[in-house]
């Protein structure tokens, strides 16, 4: 199993600077990452420092708390695209899909992939806060919206628990049906995290503890 290919080399901190960015780029070309996750305001500058790699610039909106309306999360998503992001996460809509209106989740990711057109759209559904029927609910929402991947977890839950291998079974089982995939998220901090993960469906690893799991 080679882990480097399924990793997606992520700095999502607040405090992140140019040097810390510029270290991650470098990490991600000498391990052979999938991609680097950045916040996208940082997407120009990873697109311009990669562009002589075959590392994907995978970016976030509405992160981390998935609030925003979704007319400012397609925005961010189509500004990001025209960045230079190759894929973008998106977080869901938890409060809604808590009080059962699932046409405003739906609607809210149709609208994202919308803005996404053919570049990948990845959902967060943020399982530590979900139960399982949630888990289900929102995976088939994000098939019946068009995304192209469910994720477990922005990895910014207080005391949350990231991705849990049973929980990357449940969503693989239902999203493989649709031609979707399974990318884990959050709490993946060594190898042996990592290839659990992967047994249980997940196609893509965020962490940013990528270099530690490779070594």
């Amino acid at each position: 199993m080679k882990l480097n290919q399924y990793i997606e080399h992520t700095l999502l901190k607040q405090d992140a600077r140019k040097e810390d960015l510029k270290n991650l780029f470098e990490e991600a070309i000498k391990y052979g990452f999938y991609g680097v996750c950045v916040n996208p305001v940082n997407v120009a500058f990873a697109k311009e420092a990669l562009k002589d790699s075959n590392v994907k610039v995978v970016t976030v909106c509405g992160f981390p708390l998935g609030a925003n309306v979704s007319e400012v999360k397609a925005f961010e998503a189509k500004r990001a695209i025209a960045d230079g992001a190759d894929e973008v996460d998106m977080v869901i809509n938890v409060s809604a899909l808590k009080d059962g209106n699932y046409e405003l989740v739906k609607e809210d990711i149709r609208l994202v992939k919308e803005a996404c057109g053919e570049h990948v759209l990845k959902v967060i559904i943020e399982t530590d806060l979900l139960t399982q029927e949630e888990i289900k609910k929102a995976c088939e929402l994000s098939a019946l919206a068009g995304a192209n991947f469910v994720k477990t977890s922005t990895g910014f839950v207080n005391g949350g628990e990231g991705a849990k291998p049973q929980d990357v079974k449940l969503m693989n089982e239902i999203v493989s049906k649709y031609g979707m995939f399974v990318k884990a998220s959050g709490g993946i901090r060594d190898a042996q995290k990592a290839e659990l993960v992967v047994k249980n469906g997940a196609s893509r690893i965020g962490t940013s503890s990528s270099v530690k799991i490779i070594q």
